[in-house]
């Protein structure tokens, strides 16, 4: 998984130098200690490193070229302690290519009644000069997220968490290379999209490989690698009695174990943390990768089925936000319905689910596939554990990217399963199946999502902001005619502003 305190989130004070240079030393030693304490939150799973005062167009404007060219800072903080004239931000901000979060808070929480005078006035303006700031962010239609509130309160670092782990899914897009395995699934509209577009405006880089490219990959892989990821699979998992030592199929675990070694060794070589294949193009592959894929993605790896390279970076993404978070996140499918008692969505795919989501251990099993004409594969069977979680997609609208999102519920299937071999998750989506399936119908939302319980909505729509990209989120609130309604009106403020 990502290591998010490798990354950076840079904490940057505007001030001016009318006030002095003691009072300059104050603001300095506040944002010190603010910047020190959301550092050391338990909500913040990055740096948080502190600048020097800003009181200069050519200071800010240096400060933000420096952000840009720093391999480890995902965005600025940025928070105005006395009065900060905007005209001085105007060429930073106009250069600035990173995501900014703008702290309206003060240092004080409460006013000093018997002793306030206007020396504690002129030094404590952040009411005054944020909004200063907050003017010239929309004067210049600049995306960010503005978070208000005493910085030593809990919802305030909340919010500012959340941030920062979008913006660390934001800067791992910027380089991201998804390697695409065969083709699209053969004549699917939903998958399909302008990699060129989706380049230029989300970061993150598609590369096609035909399928004998791996299968190659495949032969250099050693009896050594193969063993030891079959001892992997007996010492993690409840291993089928036939793919057990001596067993009868003992030798289609291997050929798993092959394939997961030879997909690992393809992606760390090219720097791949997101891929996709389809079972209709297994050229040199025994089987379709079930285990493989599985394991990958609890690894932080990005996939997407059926050549859907969206859902793979959009996986990816949420993988890095939610690193290190409790609940876990995978490539999901809404699969089938259960219409009785406000409705239930069986969600699964044909192996690809992540076992990060598993309620007890996942066991291997090998079953036959029926469709894409290879061997039986080998894949791990669990059922998601109960909770909160959330289903998204992105889909290209031609346009623009639109990213829809679903609250959900998992909860425990209402009978066993036992004839069902694959990995499977039931919910409740909100506000029922009825609106919820109307509304992502109504937005064009792809049957592919990740599906995360360890994310709630604000993460997402945090880095949709930041990738400009229209939201949608389908809630407890959700109606038809008002979600029909943000959809019309969405479509003109997009059209008006050429899809950005």
């Amino acid at each position: 998984m990502v290591d998010l305190r490798n990354f950076e989130a840079w904490f940057v004070t505007g001030s001016q130098h009318l006030y002095g240079s003691e009072a300059l030393d104050q603001v300095k030693a506040h944002s010190l200690q603010i910047a020190r304490a959301i550092s050391e939150s338990n909500h913040t799973a990055v740096k948080v490193k502190l600048q020097p005062v800003m009181t200069t167009s050519e200071s800010i404007r240096e400060l933000c070229l420096k952000a840009n060219s720093a391999p480890n800072c995902i965005g600025l903080i940025c928070w105005m302690h006395t009065f900060s004239p905007a005209k001085m931000w105007i060429h930073g901000l106009r250069v600035l290519n990173k995501p900014f979060a703008h702290l309206h808070t003060q240092f004080n929480r409460e006013l000093p009644w018997s002793t306030i005078d206007m020396e504690f006035m002129n030094l404590n303006q952040s009411a005054h000069g944020d909004r200063e700031f907050g003017f010239i962010a929309s004067r210049m239609r600049l995306n960010r997220k503005v978070i208000a509130g005493f910085w030593q309160d809990e919802e305030v670092q909340r919010e500012l968490g959340i941030w920062m782990r979008a913006a660390c899914a934001w800067h791992d897009a910027q380089t991201l290379k998804v390697a695409r395995f065969g083709d699209n699934m053969r004549n699917v509209a939903v998958t399909e999209g302008d990699k060129v577009e989706a380049q230029m405006r989300l970061g993150y880089s598609v590369h096609g490989y035909g399928v004998g490219d791996l299968a190659e990959r495949l032969k250099a892989v050693t009896d050594a690698e193969i063993e030891s990821l079959a001892k992997d699979y007996d010492d993690h998992y409840a291993v089928a009695k036939p793919l057990r030592k001596g067993g009868d199929r003992r030798s289609a675990l291997r050929e798993a174990a092959r394939i997961e070694a030879g997909l690992r060794n393809f992606l760390s070589e090219g720097s791949f943390y997101a891929f996709t294949d389809t079972f209709e193009d297994l050229h040199g592959l025994e089987q379709l990768p079930g285990i493989a894929v599985q394991r990958l993605m609890a690894d932080g790896y990005g996939f997407g089925g059926e050549g859907d390279w969206k859902t793979a970076a959009l996986v990816r993404a949420m993988k890095v936000m939610s690193s290190g978070l409790p609940g876990g996140t995978s490539f999901m499918e809404d699969y089938t319905y259960h219409f009785r008692d406000g409705g239930n969505v069986l969600g699964a795919h044909m192996l690809e689910v992540c076992p990060s989501i598993a309620e007890g251990q996942p066991t291997v099993e090998i079953h036959p596939l029926g469709i894409g004409g290879k061997s039986d594969p080998v894949r791990l069977v669990f059922t998601a554990r109960a909770g909160q979680a959330v289903n998204a997609t992105v889909v290209d609208v031609g346009e623009r990217f639109r990213m829809v999102v679903n609250v959900v519920n998992v909860v425990p299937p209402e009978q066993p399963l036992p004839k069902l071999p694959v990995a499977r998750a039931v919910w409740n989506p909100e506000p029922n199946l009825k609106i919820a399936a109307t509304a992502w119908i109504l937005a064009g939302g792809a049957h592919h999502t990740g599906f995360s319980q360890a994310l709630t909505p604000e993460y997402l729509e945090d880095f949709a902001l930041m990738a400009g990209m229209e939201f949608l989120l389908i809630d407890h609130e959700t109606t038809v005619r008002e979600f029909q309604n943000e959809l019309r009106w969405n479509d003109v403020y997009f059209r008006l502003n050429h899809g950005t």
